[in-house]
């Protein structure tokens, strides 16, 4: 038997995958994720075009919260079983299901079945945004890899920009289903991109079993945390006993899960991968910063209609320089990771620079000018991009192989939760200065009221990114496996 195993790896050695092919399969896994980020921004602009024809106008904000719901809850789950499955038999269930879950959105007759289509498109779109960055993990060793995290964020910039502007021109001059029928062909291209080259990934870890039990009580205590995040200060006051109940009921849902880990022979998620230190303070780390980076997307625009006047275009136009620092920043860490020895520093560094911008926008809030928010913005997100290709790096790099899935899947599931916690305090500080909801109308004229507001919405996400600083600062710093082309600078 051990003749026969060491013939099956000598067979995988003498074959290793060319550049062509890793190209190949990193340009598959980031279509399969640009579809999966796409559907988070494309429905948007075609909501009230769906509750004009499919009715039931009350449940159209459950086809983003379905949507997201299942696609957090399941990131983890799916990490565990590519572990043990292999990537590619696991990326091609998460595609299958996403399409799958897309055909049903397109052929709606109603909302009910709307919002179940688009919470299967979540199931499937979970474990692509894990599996994309997992994969990656597969084909580059560490210290190259982080120049591949630019790409994870240009693909995130691409469906921001594009997603609105597709779904708009869909529902307004075609038909709001090609939202989801243009999934399909996209779909099937990308599962024949990396067909073949996937072939070669070795399964990391065999003769495992997946913890069922686990899994749903996984699912079930991120579906009502997220349920009580959308839901407070928008349906239900936050000290409701609806809020109230689904906090309780996840809290605990939680300890349950957390006891199952105790004492499952094989847990969901390993011990040895949450008691890591660079996993904790890496994916905390990551999870502060993305409340922060998306609460500040969603109230920008309002603080840019309110206060400074703009159109809903022209505030979308405006957006792009947040947009386009994030991608510029990742790929400044990306492209420098490799030559650093100390390369906890470069997000150190961006994040500190991000939190004095976002300190001086909320200063001068109430009286900037637009192009005064337009540099600080960008600059916010060329500070805060740093951070992205440094916290995933640190995080896979921390684990072996053979639990690369497993702390992938955490640190997308805690990035997901992230956004919807950001989201929640930033509008708990709107409502509580009496501003409208992000997508409410808006007023022109900018008030003292309003301006406040802003000065301490923006000043609420700086202490976010404070808090993601220090998670940094407390992350240990192992030395990254593989060796650049480049030589290693002394920092």
């Amino acid at each position: 038997m051990d003749q026969t195993v060491d013939s099956r790896t000598a067979v995988k050695s003498d074959a290793p995958l060319s550049e062509s092919e890793k190209n190949a399969i990193i340009g598959g896994v980031l279509l399969s994720m640009l579809l999966a980020a796409l559907d988070q921004t494309i429905v948007a602009p075609a909501m009230p075009t769906m509750a004009r024809l499919l009715g039931h106008a009350e449940y159209l904000p459950w086809i983003v919260t379905g949507y997201l719901l299942t696609a957090t809850a399941m990131a983890p789950l799916y990490g565990k079983i590519s572990d043990v499955y292999g990537r590619r038999p696991t990326i091609y269930a998460a595609i299958l299901i996403f399409l799958a879950g897309s055909l049903v959105s397109a052929m709606a007759p109603n909302m009910l079945v709307l919002i179940v289509g688009r919470a299967i498109q979540g199931a499937g779109g979970g474990g692509l945004f894990a599996l994309a960055q997992t994969v990656i993990g597969d084909l580059v060793p560490p210290r190259e890899r982080a120049r591949y995290s630019a790409w994870i964020a240009g693909t995130w910039a691409v469906a921001s920009i594009a997603g609105p502007l597709l779904g708009g021109t869909f529902a307004e001059h075609l038909h709001w289903s090609l939202i989801f029928w243009i999934n399909i062909p996209l779909g099937l291209v990308a599962m024949a991109i990396i067909n073949k080259p996937l072939r070669k990934l070795p399964i990391a870890a065999k003769h495992h079993r997946i913890d069922g039990l686990g899994a749903l009580l996984l699912v079930a205590a991120t579906a009502l945390l997220l349920l009580a995040l959308n839901w407070g200060g928008s349906e239900y006051p936050w000290l409701s006993r609806e809020i109230f109940g689904l906090l309780a009921c996840s809290a605990v849902i939680w300890s349950a899960f957390a006891l199952r880990l105790l004492r499952a022979a094989e847990p969901l998620i390993s011990l040895e991968v949450l008691g890591n230190p660079i996993v904790l303070a890496g994916t905390l780390s990551l999870f502060l910063l993305q409340a922060a980076n998306i609460g500040l997307a969603v109230y920008l625009p309002v603080y840019l209609q309110s206060i400074l006047g703009l159109s809903a275009s022209e505030s979308g136009t405006a957006m792009l320089g947040l947009m386009l620092g994030t991608v510029a920043g990742a790929t400044f860490s990306g492209r420098t990771i490799p030559r650093f020895v100390h390369y906890k520093r470069i997000a150190m560094a961006g994040v500190t620079f991000a939190i004095l911008c976002l300190g001086i926008l909320s200063l001068v809030a109430g009286h900037a000018s637009l192009l005064i928010v337009e540099i600080l913005t960008t600059c916010i997100g060329l500070g805060s991009g740093t951070t992205f290709p440094v916290a995933t790096v640190s995080v896979q790099n921390a684990v072996d192989q053979a639990h690369l899935g497993v702390a992938t899947g955490v640190l997308t599931f805690l990035r997901s939760l992230g956004s919807a916690l950001g989201v929640a305090i930033l509008g708990a500080v709107a409502l509580g200065y009496g501003l409208p909801l992000a997508g409410e109308g808006t007023q022109a004229a900018s008030t003292a009221v309003e301006a406040l507001a802003f000065v301490m919405i923006f000043f609420t996400a700086a202490t976010m990114l404070v808090m993601a600083l220090v998670a940094l600062v407390l992350m240990p710093e192992k030395p990254l496996r593989g060796h650049p082309e480049a030589p290693v600078l002394a920092d």
